[in-house]
């Protein structure tokens, strides 16, 4: 088994416990996610393409706020504290948003953009679409953290793909399991029995995590044991053992909420990491936005777009997997992080030229699955392993900015670019032509950061 998972796996001996207990953990939190992503879609579009654009500014706002919320919580605690603090607010939201939408359908309302919709379902189903675009973004950001807290710059490099691979098995888990429930019944119900078995995966992703940092804490192959073990030599272990213990699993953060943007703000490296990801961003919202158009114009019904939505993520996911298992595993220490990260505006150009030359269903969804398997599976682990070499402080709190309010901050940008080409008449041509520009400086902003990262990590 050692020399198996040496050889094929790609790890050292002794990291494969930690490595399954990091990949159920993701898994449970993406079927969670993925089991209500398909609901946010659907209920995103069912007024039409103003209301989505609309609601991407609002989702921005709600970002910044949150930000602000996330960067106080964790000052006043530690990581064992706030990550199941978080979830736990996921899943009372979620059965708030549950009990509204069941008391609604008794009372005879319909859901939001059906003939019988009332103004409940149309209120919640908006605070529904803002709510998980902010907490999504959270959710994983908050996984990530607390992956490159637990394991350092080589093995995030050599077992992220791996951890990578089960949460891709969750989306797919819950993508399908979405699309074969909207498939059986057009119940008003639908919505709310989607968000309480999201709930549920949440709640068992809370247990795997204690679990996690439990084991992580005790094992020598963890940055949280070597933490914990500097924390308990005390004063004489010297400054490095200082620091390494405000890594350990009981150590809080400390600072204020508004840290976060002032790191950013001042540090080169977190603000190109930024960069990268408007950059990311914008492209993908001007594909959410050609993908929505289509499943819009394709379908009549709310369970018929909860079910196109799966299906789309489902037909990604796939891609994600397959990706994964063949190419990812070794792809980062054969190509580095720069050139790794530099393949995903590649892929957006490419597909960008090929739809404009044939604007057809078929190439939209193959197109979908490519970009999203790409940034999943290619630049995601690639991406957080730039945190890797980013201070507790600096990786907690500048994170979410990073991940929250600027990745939104892209996505208002996108659909303002979106709004525009549509009030010009301009089509996927033009499209193509302007994402050329954007993909040039991505990829020298890519290969720049791999290089700083290297930089970071021979200090």
């Amino acid at each position: 088994m050692a020399s198996f998972t040496e050889r094929i796996l790609n790890m050292r001996r002794g990291e494969l416990g930690l490595a399954l207990l990091s990949a159920l953990f993701f898994f449970l939190v993406l079927c969670g996610y993925f089991f209500l992503r398909p609901v946010r879609e659907a209920m995103g579009v069912a007024r039409g393409m103003d209301d989505l654009r609309w609601l991407f500014a609002v989702t921005s706002l709600a970002s910044l706020f949150a930000v602000l919320v996330f960067g106080g919580v964790v000052a006043r605690t530690n990581r064992r504290r706030f990550i199941p603090v978080a979830y736990l607010f996921v899943i009372a939201c979620l059965i708030g948003f549950a009990t509204l939408l069941i008391q609604d359908a008794r009372a005879g309302g319909g859901l939001i953009g059906t003939d019988a919709e009332t103004g409940l379902a149309r209120g919640v189903g908006y605070t529904f679409y803002v709510w998980l675009s902010v907490i999504n973004l959270f959710s994983t950001s908050v996984f990530w953290a607390f992956m490159v807290d637990v394991f350092d710059v080589d093995q995030g490099k050599r077992m992220f793909p791996f951890i990578g691979i089960g949460g891709t098995l969750g989306a797919l888990a819950g993508g399908r399991g979405a699309s074969l429930i909207s498939g059986l019944t057009e119940s008003p119900y639908l919505p709310a029995g989607l968000m309480l078995i999201g709930a549920g995966c949440f709640a068992l992703a809370i247990a795997v995590m204690l679990i996690l940092d439990r084991r992580a804490g005790r094992s020598a192959l963890s940055r949280l044991e070597a933490g914990g073990a500097a924390a308990s030599a005390g004063p004489s272990a010297g400054p490095s053992a200082e620091s390494a213990g405000r890594g350990g699993s009981n150590a809080r953060i400390g600072g204020g909420a508004l840290e976060g943007m002032r790191a950013v703000a001042t540090s080169p490296y977190l603000l190109g990491v930024g960069l990268w990801v408007v950059f990311m961003a914008v492209s993908n919202t001007l594909i959410y936005f050609t993908q929505a158009n289509v499943i819009l114009e394709s379908t009549d019904t709310f369970s018929q777009r909860v079910g196109s939505f799966a299906d789309f993520d489902s037909l990604a996911q796939f891609a994600t997997l397959l990706t994964q298992i063949f190419i990812t595993t070794h792809l980062i220490r054969k190509l580095g992080v720069g050139w790794t990260l530099a393949i995903l505006p590649l892929v957006t150009v490419l597909g960008f030229v090929v739809l404009a030359a044939w604007p057809v269903y078929g190439v939209m969804l193959i197109f979908q699955a490519v970009h999203r398997a790409t940034r999943y599976a290619v630049s995601r682990p690639s991406r957080e392993t730039l945190f890797s070499v980013v201070a507790p402080a600096e990786k907690y709190k500048a994170k979410p900015i990073v991940d929250v309010f600027l990745y939104r901050g892209g996505d208002l940008a996108g659909a303002g670019i979106d709004s525009l080409f549509a009030i010009l008449g301009l089509g996927l041509a033009w499209v193509a032509m302007s994402t050329a520009p954007l993909a040039g400086m991505w990829i020298a902003l890519s290969i720049g950061l791999g290089r700083a990262q290297a930089r970071r990590v021979d200090a």
